[in-house]
């Protein structure tokens, strides 16, 4: 690295910084295994008691190497005049091993533009204003996260009999009565995955900085993605890497950190961060056409739940409708779960299914609130993430034991929130096919992360035991939820269990 910073005439600063870096990853594996070993005392030191010819010991060996080199070039120049106006041009130039001949190298530029309004005159005079920045920047990034070797098209050995010999070495790319895997196809063309993001930012504080920030407006536009795609099995092979698509994003993210209170012995300090963004799809590998098979769908978000809806539960009313399901082969009964039929058919097919709903939050929120008092301290964390689509599986319903409490359909309980229960063998599941289309459910959690409680012992105290500090503290991890819109479900973990912790302890310096 190599930097250069010069002020002229007292307001304007100059840098330049350029830098190269070299990586290199090496990964080097080896390894041995058998069954039916002599004593367990055996380890990989005694392997020479197996019997490599041996079908019953089943002796396994293998090894590999994996390779994989990063190199970069960067320009960077900045330029700011009187601390008030700045701005900063950078440009990088990436090479990675593992992308395709003739796409290892893109250019990828950036420019950053600042004003330090609190600076002017004019905003001086407002004393309650302590800093106020804002910022505007245009950057491109790479992505070239994909296997070493992928665009090369692996082959692969075995052994096999020919021609009455038996163990000889084959290779191949793809032969799925010898291998349990398959290999993907190789990609001549694979390139760098580039995203172009624009930021307007602002930083603030206010009254002697007791309450200060930073908002952040964000769009990013992602060109030739870098994603595993299925093609068709006549070629030999399953799916091959591709830049497919195009993909878009918005955001917005603010940081509030604030002083409420602050006393002689008192203090109160609260952290609050709020994020909100969606991504869409704009196009895919072949243009404006969905992918179905990998689940991507233009116009929708990138991680969605793909399969049949479901219009509710079928009502006594609804008996001229279920006769035309039921002349199809289907059983439907009042309590069951009615399936949505996209195309009107009266059957549930591959054109039946939909986009039930998005995987991940929209908006996410973290909220710290630290209280002190005369060598108290108390830490309170919460966490929330809103605007998704949780999958609990659905309710089996098989009027079995260990089922849990919850509002089933009965003839006087129509407006029930699931099917009703049909009895039925409790580990080979729910006698409704459809069971598992209630199980989508809109997702939003708030809950209470930490809690921490201590004391720092007086320094009168401390001079005794020659300590620079001691504290006393107890904490509780995940010790309830304000909200869980799922019954049943910790949406933290996605699970109906969560941990809970207790930690007690002492923290001394000398």
């Amino acid at each position: 690295m190599i930097m250069f910073d010069r002020t002229f005439a007292e307001k304007h600063k100059v840098g330049i910084t350029l830098l190269q870096t070299a990586s290199k990853w090496n990964t080097e594996t080896s390894g041995m295994n058998a069954q039916m070993i002599e004593k367990d005392s055996y380890l990989w030191n005694a392997f020479n008691t197996v019997n490599p010819s041996s079908s019953d010991q089943k002796v396994g060996l293998s090894s590999g190497l994996v390779e994989r080199q990063l190199q970069s070039y960067m320009i960077r120049l900045n330029y700011g005049f009187n601390e008030r106006y700045m701005i900063t041009l950078s440009g990088r130039w990436d090479g990675a091993s593992q992308l395709a001949d003739g796409h290892k190298w893109d250019f990828f530029p950036s420019a950053a533009l600042a004003w330090r309004a609190s600076e002017e005159d004019f905003i001086k005079q407002l004393t309650w204003i302590s800093n106020l920045k804002l910022r505007l920047g245009v950057g491109v990034t790479g992505n070239a996260a994909v296997s070493p070797y992928a665009t090369k098209g692996d082959i692969t050995s075995f052994y096999l009999p020919f021609n009455g010999m038996k163990d000889l070495v084959a290779y191949t790319t793809n032969e799925p009565y010898y291998m349990g895997t398959q290999l993907t196809m190789a990609n001549p063309n694979l390139g760098w995955e580039k995203t172009t993001q624009w930021n307007l930012g602002l930083d603030f504080g206010f009254l002697n900085s007791r309450i200060f920030g930073t908002l952040d407006l964000y769009w990013t536009r992602t060109n030739d993605l870098i994603m595993f795609t299925n093609i068709p099995t006549l070629t030999g092979f399953p799916g091959t890497y591709s830049n497919v698509g195009k993909t878009k994003n918005h955001g917005v993210e603010l940081t509030l950190n604030a002083l409420p209170v602050k006393t002689a012995g008192f203090e109160w300090m609260t952290s609050f961060n709020l994020a909100y963004q969606k991504d869409e799809i704009v196009e895919l590998a072949y243009g404006k056409n969905d992918m179905p098979d990998n689940g991507l769908f233009i116009g929708e978000q990138l991680s969605v739940y793909y399969g049949y809806g479901n219009d509710g539960i079928w009502q006594e009313d609804d008996a001229a409708e279920m006769a035309k399901w039921n002349a199809n082969g289907y059983n439907f009964t009042a309590g069951n779960i009615r399936p949505h039929d996209t195309d009107g058919d009266y059957q549930m097919t591959a054109t039946d299914r939909i986009v039930i709903g998005n995987r991940n939050p929209t908006t996410t929120m973290g909220w710290t609130n630290n209280f002190s008092y005369k060598g108290v301290e108390l830490a309170i964390s919460m966490v929330g993430r809103f605007g998704y689509t949780f999958n609990t599986g659905g309710e089996a319903l098989t009027a079995h034991a260990n089922q849990r409490e919850i509002d089933y359909w009965t003839p006087q309980n129509t407006g029930a929130m699931w099917q009703k229960p049909i009895m039925g063998q409790a580990t080979a599941g729910s006698k409704d096919a459809f069971s598992s289309l209630l199980g989508y459910r809109k997702a939003s959690f708030l809950k209470v992360r930490n809690i921490s409680l201590g004391y720092n012992l007086p320094k009168q105290i401390l001079r005794y035991a020659t300590l620079s500090h001691a504290k006393v503290y107890a904490q509780v991890i995940n010790p309830f939820s304000l909200k869980q819109s799922v019954d049943g479900f910790d949406l933290d973990t996605g699970r109906t269990y969560f941990n809970r912790s207790f930690v007690f302890g002492v923290e001394v310096g000398f």
